[in-house]
């Protein structure tokens, strides 16, 4: 695999990891946990949510969990919030839908670290491009993360990538 902003950004951090690459499409958490010989619950997924004008913030969470919007909402004290559409989350991440990751983005963003990703050793997070995955250890995630806010905000339930 390709150089990225995702494995650029980690290497100016002096962050290991190791990329994974899939033979094919991934059509699911289940399928890409898989793949990458890991559980559901190492996948962790970069999710982007709209909190008003031109104002985003980004949630990682594991596997299959469910954001629970109410405490979202409660959490960023927010009365609504969306998520992002394909065209933002492209605008503000420069990632397509599938490859998105809190590394080498085009701007700071905010970044929330929901508890579940705290719960592994290893996970795999987008690579910054389709199909394929950066696998760290989570003190390692976190350590290049920087200052970043860890809350309970899931449920456990069924997702497509």
């Amino acid at each position: 695999m390709d150089a990225t902003p995702v494995t650029q950004a980690l290497d100016q951090l002096h962050t290991p990891y190791r990329t994974f690459a899939h033979s094919g499409q991934v059509h699911s958490v289940e399928q890409a946990a898989e793949e990458r010989g890991m559980t559901i619950d190492q996948v962790v997924r970069s999710i982007v949510f709209r909190v008003g004008p031109d104002q985003f913030v980004m949630v990682l969470v594991t596997g299959t969990r469910q954001i629970a919007w109410p405490l979202l909402r409660k959490y960023l004290n927010q009365s609504r919030l969306t998520m992002a559409s394909e065209e933002e989350v492209l605008s503000v991440t420069g990632y397509r839908l599938g490859a998105v990751s809190p590394f080498g983005l085009p701007a700071p963003l905010r970044i929330l670290v929901d508890q579940s990703v705290l719960e592994n050793e290893e996970v795999s997070i987008g690579a910054g491009v389709r199909n394929a995955a950066v696998l760290l250890k989570t003190s390692d995630l976190l350590t290049a993360l920087g200052q970043v806010e860890t809350v309970a905000f899931t449920t456990r339930e069924s997702a497509a990538l």
